[in-house]
């Protein structure tokens, strides 16, 4: 089978669409060498990605299209994918090209979420449109649509109007990084390299009102807790934090963190006592999956997609209360043996997001596709 991706984001993005792309790229690929898997970008990339012989990365065939590289991949694509004799075309970021129904190519769309339609007043109202406009378009016309949750798939449904029997939920992976053990001289090094502390809660992603880093940073402030926060901190939101934090006294328990490679940050991910996710709604969560294969009890929110992710074993709470916050890692700091319990049953939870799993899945859904 010749299999095309929308590589755009695994050749562009550092992380969430880029991971994403990345992984499912080198599972299939890995899992299933008898293909060739043939990786669209609309220009060079800027973050190296290592492709197994069977994978290769195709850029505009012109110079006009590669002047106008966002519509090749809206629509110039298709000549090349024709030619390139390509059997399926598969958007991994909730985008096909325009026209790929008047083709004998089959076309699957990944759709991540919906956040834009529960969280209107976060994007503006021409970014709104347009990304509508393109998840509606991908999910009316490719063969079948793989939402990466119950929750997006609940979304697609309602919002775009989809029959369900047209729509796969398939989870997603992680880097194999966050399931690698790591050795104390390693662990050492990292820790003096970032000044952590000997205990210490971990939040990591991006810092914006959705993610709810505020109400962690008032669940610990009572307390004598040290958090570690990875994300990009330059948001206004991110500011709003800083300055919460500043106004009372804690600059010195709040640790944020810059320049930490995927090997660093599973060993810091290792290292952390809890790992919080307050999350108001995600499509998923996979900073919930890389703390289950880091063996690190995870707290997490009780709506939306997060009990997918964490499993029966993770601790839920409510995200607007960070009393509920704070109760919840009261509750586990203080015991031994429940942070045991939620670190072996949350590891034995995350074996349905390992590779061979997933790559499995996705095989299938595409030889269903185009048998």
């Amino acid at each position: 089978m010749k299999i095309g991706f929308d590589a755009k984001r695994a050749f562009h993005n550092n992380s969430g669409l880029g991971n994403y792309s990345r992984d499912l790229i080198r599972m299939v690929s890995q899992y299933y060498p008898d293909h060739q898997y043939l990786l669209y970008n609309p220009k060079p990339g800027k973050i190296p990605f290592r492709l197994d012989t069977n994978s290769r990365e195709i850029l505009p065939n012109s110079v006009f299209w590669r002047f106008l590289s966002s519509f090749w991949r809206q629509k110039g694509i298709l000549q090349q994918l024709e030619k390139d004799q390509i059997q399926l075309y598969h958007g991994l970021t909730g985008e096909i090209p325009r026209g790929i129904q008047y083709t004998n190519i089959k076309a699957i769309v990944t759709i991540h979420d919906l956040i834009f339609v529960h969280f209107p007043e976060l994007y503006k109202p021409i970014d709104r449109k347009i990304y509508f406009n393109k998840f509606q378009y991908a999910a009316d016309h490719s063969d079948l649509i793989i939402a990466i949750s119950e929750q997006t798939k609940k979304d697609i449904v309602k919002f775009l109007h989809i029959d369900p029997k047209r729509i796969k939920v398939i989870y997603q992976g992680c880097n194999a990084a966050y399931k690698a053990r790591y050795t104390q001289e390693e662990f050492k090094q990292t820790t003096k390299k970032f000044r952590l502390p000997k205990q210490f809660i971990l939040n990591v992603g991006t810092i914006e009102k959705r993610k709810n880093l505020l109400n962690l940073v008032k669940a610990i402030e009572n307390s004598t807790m040290e958090l570690v926060v990875v994300g990009n901190d330059k948001s206004t939101y991110a500011q709003e934090v800083k300055k919460y934090i500043n106004a009372n006294g804690m600059d010195h328990r709040v640790h944020f963190l810059k320049n930490v490679n995927t090997v660093e940050l599973a060993q810091i991910y290792q290292m952390a006592t809890i790992f919080v996710y307050p999350s108001i709604f995600e499509g998923f969560g996979i900073p919930i999956i890389e703390a289950l294969f880091s063996k690190t009890p995870v707290i997490t929110s009780q709506e939306s997609c997060f009990s997918e992710a964490g499993g029966p074993d993770s601790m839920y709470i409510n995200p607007e209360d960070f009393k509920s916050i704070e109760d919840a890692i009261h509750t586990i700091s203080e015991n031994k043996e429940l942070q045991e319990h939620m670190a072996t049953q949350g590891f034995a939870y995350a074996q349905q997001f390992n590779d061979d799993v997933i790559a499995r899945k996705l095989f299938e859904t595409y030889k269903s596709v185009c048998s």
